[in-house]
C-alpha cells in the first residue's frame, strides 16, 4: 500500500493534535504516511521530503506546526502538491503559529484550517482526492452524512430537555 497522504509534523509532541488526521484518514480507508520533520532542526530532510513527495505518489501534504511554524511554508516552497497546514496551539493560544502559516508569499500557497485543526486539514484532503476518486467520493458523502445525523439526533435529544421556561 502506498501513501496518498503524507502527514509532517514538527515533533512527535503534536502528535496528539495530528492523530486526529490520521484517524479521519484511517476512516475514509486513505493510505497515509505519518512522519516527523523540522523545518529548524532538520532542513536538508525537509526539503528532501518535499522535492520527492509527488515522485512518491504522494497527493496532499499536511504539516502541522506551532510556534514560527515555518514547515508547511518550506514544504510548500519545495513542491507542486498542495500543502495543508495545521497552527498548533503552543505560545499565544496558536495565534503565533496560524499566523506564519496564512502569510505566505505570492507564488507559495499554504492552505490553512483553525488551529488544532487537524481533522479538518484531513477532511480537505480527503475532499481534493475525492475530485477524482469515485469511491472515495461517495465514502466523504457517507462521512458527511453522519455528521447531519449526529446533529439532527442532538436536536431530537434537545427537545426532550425540559425547563420551566423554555420554550421548544
Amino acid at each position: 500500500m502506498k501513501p496518498l497522504v503524507s502527514i509532517i509534523m514538527g515533533s512527535t509532541s503534536d502528535l496528539s493534535v495530528m492523530e486526529k488526521a490520521c484517524k479521519l484518514l484511517d476512516e475514509m480507508q486513505v493510505p497515509f504516511e505519518v512522519n516527523a520533520l523540522s523545518a529548524h532542526r532538520t532542513p536538508d530532510a525537509v526539503e528532501e521530503f518535499a522535492r520527492t513527495a509527488k515522485d512518491r505518489g504522494i497527493k496532499v501534504i499536511i504539516a502541522g506546526a506551532g510556534m514560527a511554524a515555518a514547515l508547511p511554508g518550506v514544504i510548500a516552497a519545495s513542491t507542486t502538491l498542495p500543502v495543508i497546514g495545521v497552527p498548533i496551539k503552543g505560545m499565544l493560544d496558536g495565534l503565533d503559529a496560524m499566523l506564519s502559516i496564512i502569510q505566505m508569499p505570492p507564488g507559495i500557497p499554504v492552505a490553512t484550517v483553525g488551529i488544532n485543526g487537524a481533522q479538518n486539514a484531513a477532511i480537505l484532503a480527503v475532499e481534493m482526492m475525492a475530485l477524482s476518486d469515485a469511491t472515495l467520493a461517495q465514502r466523504l458523502a457517507a462521512y458527511k452524512g453522519g455528521l447531519r445525523a449526529k446533529i439532527e439526533k442532538a436536536n431530537k435529544d434537545l427537545a426532550e430537555v425540559k425547563y420551566e421556561f423554555k420554550t421548544n
